[in-house]
């Protein structure tokens, strides 16, 4: 889950030569049938981009795929070395081994998957503070808008544990949003009033948050977007500092021995592809590049993913057949038309 706009290709088709240099040699890496190995994304909506831009390469473009699973870091430096071509949801400014990459010219970043990028930061139910008329619930806090707030509603975030202060439901130990926020917790000067409480797992958290908006109860907690329970359940997310680059890295950095506040990062998510790739299958990275989702899309797909179980590789193909009308656009009529007929019966 660790972690979940950019530049739209509208003139894609007429700056072909100049977007893709190589483009004498289009087509030259499927059709000598050489495999295009991708990356295999763990998350949801990663699954889920990764297995759609699969099935468009070999259904679409004759292209012959597998799937490489592996640690983040292992598949991103596969990427780098042209060990695998594609991997389907790079959040920009969040990996340095892609940023050394691209840096290099190894690796080139396309397409603009989620317009307005992601969205991370501290969120309570709405019903906290609009209440729920329908479920009877009152406004506990309809004047809680900022993280600047918060001190005076430590009482209503109560700490089971540890009472006299709130409880902020961090990131599992381990996470990097876990080490951002316990530095938010102190330069915002809240760890006097609140406590930071890490769950054991992503589930435990997701476990939690589901919990207490089952039952009407207050909770405060980190969490993002793309994700399930966006979809799910209605919250307000708190205002923060505005976003510091310098900041920001302060945040982040392992070794940073002192930080200032800042909202957190929006990530760009991109189409990760190897550079020899990219210069090899022109036509296929002009339909990647078109290739975009809405966050609330996004967010009832993986939603649908996780309540049914169903897996990146079957969503995908359920999204091509049931969804001609966004992924057409992406391609030319004849690779649409190749594509559709693959779905046939399905």
């Amino acid at each position: 889950m660790q972690i979940k706009p950019w530049m739209r290709a509208a003139c894609v088709a007429l700056a072909a030569g100049a977007l893709f240099p190589a483009a004498a040699h289009a087509g030259t890496w499927c059709s000598s049938g050489k495999t295009v190995h991708f990356a295999g994304v763990t998350w949801e909506s990663g699954s889920f981009t990764s297995e759609v831009l699969r099935y468009i390469a070999e259904k679409g473009y004759g292209c012959k795929t597998d799937t490489v699973p592996g640690s983040t870091a292992a598949t991103e430096t596969a990427l780098a070395r042209d060990d695998l071509q594609v991997w389907g949801e790079q959040w920009t400014g969040r990996s340095e081994i892609i940023a050394k990459g691209v840096a290099a010219g190894q690796v080139k970043l396309i397409g603009d998957t989620l317009p307005g990028g992601t969205n991370e930061g501290w969120f309570v139910p709405e019903y906290v503070v609009k209440g729920d008329p329908a479920r009877g619930i009152k406004p506990l806090a309809p004047n809680l808008t900022s993280v600047a707030d918060l001190p005076k509603y430590k009482d209503l975030f109560e700490d089971d544990e540890e009472p006299g202060k709130g409880r902020f439901l961090n990131c599992p130990a381990g996470w990097d949003c876990e080490r951002v926020n316990t530095r938010l917790l102190k330069v915002l000067k809240l760890d006097d009033s609140y406590t930071n409480f890490r769950p054991g797992t992503g589930a435990a958290l997701d476990a939690a948050i589901a919990s207490a908006y089952q039952r009407g109860k207050p909770i405060l907690f980190y969490y993002w977007e793309p994700a399930a329970l966006m979809a799910k359940y209605k919250f307000v997310q708190l205002k923060m500092p505005p976003f510091d680059q310098k900041c920001w890295e302060t945040l982040r950095a392992d070794n940073s021995t002192s930080q200032c506040a800042s909202s957190y990062l929006v990530s760009h998510l991109k189409i990760g592809v190897s550079t020899p790739f990219y210069q090899a299958e022109p036509d296929l990275m002009a339909a990647y590049a078109k290739v975009t989702f809405s966050m609330d899309f996004l967010n009832k797909t993986i939603l649908e993913m996780t309540s049914k179980k169903i897996d990146g590789q079957t969503m995908a193909k359920q999204f091509l057949h049931d969804h001609p009308e966004m992924w057409k656009p992406w391609v030319s009529n004849d690779v649409a038309s190749k594509i559709q007929a693959s779905l046939a019966g399905a």
